[in-house]
């Protein structure tokens, strides 16, 4: 990195990190207080449904166009933009006093994410020298957003006692602190703000199309939950989004300027790390999902009580800075993320005969074995969808990683939430009967996401020189750089 002081890199990455605590908190404390919400402003149930896919499909639909337009309007720019965005719709999810207010609010709050989160994660990828400092990084920024989602969970909990409004409040706070600290520590020249591409031809706006076809595939992701009933609605959505995927691949094909080179996807390390993401992430999701019912709905336990029992799934956070670069270094990239996807595989196998009268005690080993499994994988993950990727498609890389991830939570709640529903209706084994059932999906998407992510062990990552990036010649990586990407090489895919 070439810091303007000398304390800027750690400096630069806490407000980052604290960027993606901050949307990790802000999703767990609503997912909290929903209840009171619901119950205070006398909402139905679909509303208050909407209240929590309102975030999904703002986020969803819009991260990719979020992060290549860091790359094109300048990362610094797009950063303080939708961080003051964000706060400031948080705000008005406070004051709201009708459904439809808030829903607006939690779809606006999506967008600003979905433009806020690749944008800091690209200036980290693009600040920090690839290899090791990097990877350090991005595994911090990782464990940070596991510990923001899990702290989440019990503040959210803490909040809601006092008043839900502060749930949306709160975040106001935390985003304008960070909004101070970012404008003094961004720097204004460099990678960090620079617009990579200046061409005559402009920004590619029939490519931002893109944003329309993610959002009805959202759309039809999220109304997955409903199962068979309203499946036309749910067949529409995928349908017409399909359509538009279609229009934007022919579009992005003729265009001198395109917003995504589809050429990226030639790039099958970065692939297989974005549809490893959307399983793990998707299972992880869809069975903190479940627990979270199991033992509110089914064994009665208050939400605070919930929160903190699934706190320790919240130790990730301080695995993922502390542990994983060793193991990284030690055993390879991929190596370390299928070890995360077995151990994932082992704690969601090991919930599935989860009865009506389990202790604490029984349940800890999941809830271990799912922060050890978070802290293995999700970090690495994102080391390989941006290893290797030229500086100017950085935000490009991260916003194809956090569409990955966004997609694989609203699939992994939606798919438990249809399984649980269908088994619910045969009336099997009653609501225990469905809670096992439900519990089958997050267990066979980490098996897919193990096949998948394992079709890359062994398989070194190019180097720099010889990367499909590199024969760009647009491209002119500097002799340091080179060797960075070689020493990553060493260390697996």
């Amino acid at each position: 990195m070439r810091p303007d002081r000398p304390d800027t890199p750690w400096a630069l990455l806490l407000v980052l990190c604290g960027t993606i605590f901050l949307e990790g908190i802000d999703v767990a404390m609503l997912a909290v207080a929903i209840p009171s919400i619901r119950a205070d402003l006398d909402l139905s149930t679909g509303t208050a449904a909407w209240v929590m896919s309102a975030y999904i499909l703002g986020y969803a639909g819009f991260t990719l166009l979020g992060g290549r337009a860091a790359d094109l309007l300048g990362r610094r720019r797009m950063f303080l933009i939708w961080l003051t965005v964000f706060m400031l719709f948080s705000g008005l999810g406070g004051f709201a006093t009708e459904g439809w207010m808030m829903i607006v609010a939690r779809f606006v709050t999506g967008v600003s994410a979905a433009f806020m989160t690749p944008a800091a994660m690209s200036i980290i990828t693009t600040s920090y020298e690839e290899g090791p400092q990097r990877n350090r990084a991005l595994l911090v920024f990782a464990g940070t957003a596991a510990g923001g989602f899990s702290l989440g969970m019990v503040i959210g909990g803490l909040l809601t006692q006092l008043g839900w409004r502060w749930v949306f409040f709160a975040p106001v706070l935390l985003a304008g602190a960070l909004l101070v600290a970012a404008l003094r520590l961004l720097p204004r020249t460099g990678a960090t703000a620079e617009r990579p591409e200046k061409t005559a031809d402009g920004f590619d706006l029939p490519g931002a199309a893109a944003a329309g076809a993610m959002l009805l595939l959202a759309a039809g992701v999220v109304r997955l939950e409903h199962g068979v009933s309203g499946w036309p609605l749910t067949a529409g959505a995928f349908a017409a989004g399909l359509l538009l995927v279609y229009v934007f691949v022919a579009v992005e094909r003729r265009s001198p300027a395109p917003l995504v080179r589809l050429a990226i996807f030639r790039r099958a390390s970065m692939v297989r790390a974005d549809l490893g993401a959307l399983l793990f992430v998707g299972s992880f999701f869809g069975f903190q999902f479940m627990a979270t019912l199991y033992l509110q709905e089914l064994r009665g336990w208050s939400s605070l009580e919930t929160s903190f029992a699934l706190m320790l799934m919240g130790l990730d956070a301080v695995l993922a800075p502390t542990l994983t670069p060793l193991l990284v270094n030690r055993f390879g990239n991929m190596r370390v993320v299928l070890g995360g996807f077995v151990a994932a595989i082992a704690a969601y196998g090991l919930f599935l005969p989860v009865s009506d009268d389990w202790s604490f005690g029984m349940m800890t080993p999941t809830l271990l074995l799912t922060s050890v499994a978070f802290a293995l994988a999700y970090g690495p993950l994102a080391i390989a969808a941006t290893d290797g990727v030229a500086p100017r498609e950085q935000g490009l890389a991260s916003g194809l990683l956090y569409t990955a991830t966004q997609f694989g939570s609203a699939i992994g709640i939606s798919a438990v939430t249809a399984v649980y529903g269908l088994a619910s209706a045969t009336g099997a084994d009653g609501a225990l009967g469905a809670f096992r059932a439900a519990l089958v999906v997050p267990v066979v998407m980490v098996v897919l996401g193990l096949v998948i992510t394992a079709t890359g062990l062994g398989r070194g990552q190019p180097r720099a020189s010889q990367s499909p990036d590199a024969l760009d010649s647009t491209r002119r990586p500097t002799a340091p750089a080179s060797a960075a990407a070689g020493e990553v090489a060493t260390s697996g895919d």
